[in-house]
């Protein structure tokens, strides 16, 4: 059970990946579309592979600039590893390509999982409200049948869909209904919960779909998760790190104070002195105003800041009732409201709770939000990151599951 493997598809920064490698998944591929997300991939297998090697040193001497990622790769990648990262889009002509390559990773070996999500922005309600259409439209609302052809390829004994919870009301429900009846016609028994995150430790208010997928007269069923009991907070990730200035870039910094229970419970915080790309983006001065209105109005009497309150001279514009909560704090005595990819455009939706430090999220931040380890390190600059943070799966969410899945698989062996 110590060799199931899986294969990570739409895989992004490599979130899900994450928790299944930590439960003791092997991958043997991951496909994706975003350069970047593609260079974070290969960066942290990288990371897994010198850390099963006992060097992990030489992988912190990479991200804390002792050395370029030419010669991070050049010393420590290898082609197994770079073939393995398939940076190419999902569909039509391009599966015969993706299919040949994952073919020569596998030599001959069986899939044990498929897991992955399609993009969301067709199902979400959010996409769904900006659409003329309603997103009926999009080409994105059928790329389960392009996750299907690998389940048609591969065979795996279980597969994982996750996505946004528009997804079920999607046409009215159509889409999903339309989706698993799919799935069971090519042989396998699925059932599906909607998870809230927090009960997998992590620290927002993240609701998501979690499909699973089995082979048809197995004695698998779906598993159940441990929920996290415990109540945590957003201080508990937010107070052991540097104060930001606004557009204050800190690659590399040491902790400013001692490590908390939730980040020595869940090894965000593991094992090195410093800590990488604390970095703010820039504000412009009436930008920096209305953050500080919001935060006082959130500290001071916990409500949330809307345009039609700003003073007239903060105001760009007259339509006063669209998109009115543009401007939102994390509540850092709670859970952060759901991160999203939109953070990589502008940081207005999450702003820092401090009055003493007007601005919003740095990308390690961010990162600890989604529940990504102190050591998990985003190629591309700032953007790209905050890019790969929104689009990706919680890793502590991502464990919980594919450990539940390995102990249902482990008791099928037994029988």
């Amino acid at each position: 059970m110590n060799n199931l493997n899986f294969i990570d598809l739409f895989s992004g920064a490599g979130g899900l990946s994450e928790g299944f490698i930590k439960a003791g998944f092997t991958p043997i591929a991951h496909v994706e579309i975003d350069k970047k997300a593609c260079e974070t991939l290969e960066t942290r297998l990288v990371y897994h592979k010198l850390k099963s090697e006992n060097r992990i040193q030489n992988y912190y001497d990479y991200i804390s600039e002792k050395m370029t990622r030419e010669e991070f790769l050049k010393e420590f990648s290898n082609s197994e590893i770079s073939n393995s990262v398939i940076n190419t889009p999902i569909g039509g002509d391009n599966n015969k390509v993706i299919f040949e390559n994952i073919d020569k990773l596998l030599k001959k070996k069986q899939v044990d999982l498929i897991v992955g999500g399609p993009p969301c922005q067709a199902y979400s309600l959010v996409g769904r409200n900006r659409d003329k259409d309603g997103m009926k439209n999009d080409s994105r609302n059928f790329l389960y049948k392009e996750y299907a052809k690998f389940l048609i390829k591969y065979t795996p004994k279980v597969f994982v869909f996750e996505n946004v919870m528009g997804l079920i009301t999607a046409e009215d429900g159509k889409y999903f209904k339309n989706m698993r009846a799919y799935f069971k016609r090519l042989g396998y028994e699925l059932d599906y919960t909607i998870q809230k995150s927090e009960h997998f430790g992590v620290l927002q208010k993240r609701r998501r779909i979690i499909l699973i997928g089995w082979q048809k007269g197995t004695d698998f069923k779906y598993p159940e998760f441990d929920e996290i009991k415990e109540k945590f907070t957003v201080k508990q990730i937010l107070s052991d790190l540097k104060k930001l200035k606004p557009g204050e870039q800190n690659n590399i910094t040491k902790y400013a104070k001692p490590t908390t229970a939730y980040l020595e419970k869940f090894e965000l915080r593991n094992g090195v002195d410093f800590v990488t790309q604390h970095m703010a983006r820039p504000h412009n001065d009436r930008d920096l105003s209305i953050y500080k209105i919001a935060i006082d109005k959130w500290l001071k009497k916990s409500e949330r800041l809307k345009y039609p309150d700003l003073p007239t001279e903060l105001k760009t514009h007259k339509n006063e009732t669209s998109f009115v909560d543009r401007y939102k704090v994390v509540d850092i005595n709670g859970l952060s409201h759901t991160m999203v990819a939109h953070i990589a455009k502008d940081g207005h939706h999450y702003i820092y709770p401090d009055n003493k430090q007007i601005r919003s999220l740095s990308v390690r931040e961010a990162a600890r939000i989604q529940s990504f380890p102190d050591d998990f390190f985003f190629e591309g600059g700032r953007s790209a990151a905050f890019r790969q943070i929104g689009n990706a799966v919680p890793p502590l969410m991502a464990s919980t599951i594919a450990k539940s899945i390995k102990k249902l698989l482990c008791q099928k062996k037994k029988k």
